[in-house]
């Protein structure tokens, strides 16, 4: 097994057991290869769920420039949202998992298709 399918297997533990969502794994690699190398590095793996310049970086990197959605109150209320599902407290709060919530709480599957 790849380095890379270990970490698909941990992001799908934590969308089964922390978040209690099924996920579609055809969506959760495509979605962990699209954030490239920094799956691989401790510090740009996680999302800091309580630093508000690390969520406006998920809302400007991925929600605007990656998903093309429009700026707005509802892109940091669904960031929110999803932290709120993974859990506050939950320490390490996997940035490919948080983007995967992301794409489904917004219907954009098909910018992965």
């Amino acid at each position: 097994m790849s380095k890379r399918d270990e970490l698909i297997a941990k992001y799908a533990d934590d969308l089964t057991n922390k978040c209690k969502m099924t996920p579609d794994m055809a969506l959760l690699t495509k979605v962990t290869i699209g954030c490239g190398p920094a799956i691989y590095n401790a510090d740009s793996s996680t999302v800091a769920g309580s630093d508000p310049s690390e969520l406006e970086t998920v809302k400007n990197n991925f929600l605007i420039k990656k998903l093309g959605l429009a700026d707005g109150p509802a892109l940091m209320e669904a960031i929110n949202a999803v932290i709120e599902t993974y859990g506050r407290s939950e320490r390490n709060k996997y940035r490919a998992v948080v983007y995967y919530m992301l794409v489904k709480h917004f219907g954009k599957e098909a910018v992965y298709g």
